[in-house]
C-alpha cells in the first residue's frame, strides 16, 4: 500500500496567464500558495482472487475487470498511459470538495502519479513530476485547465511561477513575518456552488490573446506588486490589490462571477474586508477575503449560512506518507 498527500492552493494574482495559449505566445505570472488542506490518494495491489481487477472508491464505488470499464476518467487514462497490468484499488479522499476552486483536479492527478509512479518504481523529481501532470491534462485529457496548480501543489510554498513557451521557472517567497500577518488577515469561505472549471474557463479562454489581453496584462502586473507587497510593504495593500484583481477578472467573462457570489462579497465588503476574490476559473466554489482578524467574526455572525475555513500556509508539496510497496 502507498499514500500520498497532496496540498491545496490558492491563487491570488496572474490567473489566466498560466494558459498554454496565453504563454506560449507571451510570458505569463502567477502568484499563489499552497495549504493545509490535502488530498489523499491510497492504493494498493489487488491479488487475483477477487472477481474485480480494479476497484476505485471516489464520490462512486467502481470495481470492474478492465481498464477501460472505469468511468473516473483521470484514473482510467493514467492507468492506460502508465500501462498498468495488475489489479488496483485506488481510494480517494479529499479535505475540500471537488469543483471548488481550490485546484482539485490537478491535485488528484498529481496526487495519483506521485502513487503509482512509486508503485512502478520509477523515480521522478520534482520538475519532471508536474510536467507530466500538465501534459496528461492538457494532452492526454484534453481539459481546458491552466499549468499553475500542477507546478504549485508538486512544489508546494508560496511562490511566484513564471511560465514561458519552453520552461517554467519557480521564485519561492520567504517574507515569514508578512507572510504570517498576511495569513492571519484572509479568511476562506464556500459560495456552495459547485462548478467544473474547464466549462467555465472554455467560455473566455480563446480571448485571452485578443479581447483579454489588456485584462491579462493587468493580471500579471499586480503579481509584481503583490510580491513587493509581501517582501516590504503594508500588508493592507494586498487585500487592496486582491480587490482590484477581482474587478479586472470579472471583466473577462460574465460567466466568472454571479448574484450569489456578487452578494458574499459585496457583504464582505461592508463588514470591513478590504478585497478579495473567488478562487479558480470562477462561477462558484469557494471565496477568498482579506479581512481584519477582528473583524472576522462580524462577517461570519451575519453570515451564518457560508461555511469558513480556516487555513494555514504550508511549505510542503506532493508527497508518500506511507510507502509498503507489495509490487505492482
Amino acid at each position: 500500500m502507498i499514500i500520498s498527500k497532496t496540498p491545496y492552493r490558492i491563487s491570488f494574482f496572474g490567473g489566466g496567464s498560466d494558459y498554454p495559449n496565453w504563454y506560449n505566445n507571451y510570458s505569463g505570472s502567477v502568484l499563489s500558495t499552497t495549504i493545509d488542506k490535502h488530498i489523499y490518494i491510497t492504493c494498493r495491489h489487488l491479488p487475483n482472487f477477487f472477481n474485480h481487477k480494479f476497484r476505485i472508491i471516489w464520490s462512486k464505488l467502481e470495481s470492474v475487470k478492465k481498464i477501460n470499464q472505469i468511468k473516473h476518467n483521470a484514473v482510467r487514462n493514467l492507468l492506460k498511459e502508465l500501462n498498468i497490468k495488475k489489479g488496483l484499488e485506488i481510494h480517494y479522499d479529499g479535505d475540500l470538495p471537488a469543483r471548488s476552486g481550490m485546484g482539485s483536479s490537478s491535485c488528484f492527478v498529481v496526487g495519483l502519479s506521485n502513487v503509482l509512479f512509486n508503485f512502478l518504481k520509477i523515480k521522478k523529481n520534482k520538475k519532471q513530476l508536474y510536467k507530466f501532470a500538465i501534459n496528461f491534462e492538457h494532452k492526454i485529457l484534453k481539459e481546458v485547465v491552466g499549468s499553475q496548480d500542477q507546478v504549485a501543489v508538486v512544489n508546494g510554498g508560496f511562490n511566484k511561477i513564471n511560465f514561458f513557451k519552453n520552461k517554467i521557472q519557480i521564485k519561492k517567497i520567504n517574507n515569514k513575518k508578512n507572510l504570517s500577518k498576511l495569513n492571519k488577515n484572509l479568511m476562506l469561505v464556500y459560495s456552495g456552488i459547485q462548478r467544473n472549471a474547464p466549462d467555465i474557463a472554455k467560455k473566455y479562454i480563446n480571448t485571452l490573446t485578443s479581447k483579454n489581453k489588456k485584462s491579462i496584462y493587468k493580471l500579471i502586473e499586480q503579481v509584481e506588486l503583490g510580491e513587493k507587497i509581501i517582501k516590504n510593504g503594508n500588508i493592507d495593500d494586498f487585500g487592496y490589490l486582491l480587490d482590484e484583481a477581482w474587478q479586472y477578472k470579472k471583466e473577462m467573462s460574465g460567466n466568472i462571477s454571479n448574484f450569489k457570489i456578487d452578494e458574499i462579497y459585496r457583504e464582505a465588503k461592508k463588514c470591513g474586508a478590504l478585497g478579495g476574490k473567488l478562487l479558480g476559473a470562477g462561477g462558484g466554489g469557494f471565496l477568498l477575503f482579506y479581512i481584519k482578524e477582528n473583524k472576522k467574526k462580524n462577517f461570519l455572525k451575519k453570515n451564518r449560512k457560508l461555511l469558513n475555513i480556516p487555513f494555514k500556509f504550508t511549505d510542503t508539496g506532493s508527497e508518500i506518507i506511507f510507502n509498503y510497496n507489495n509490487d505492482l
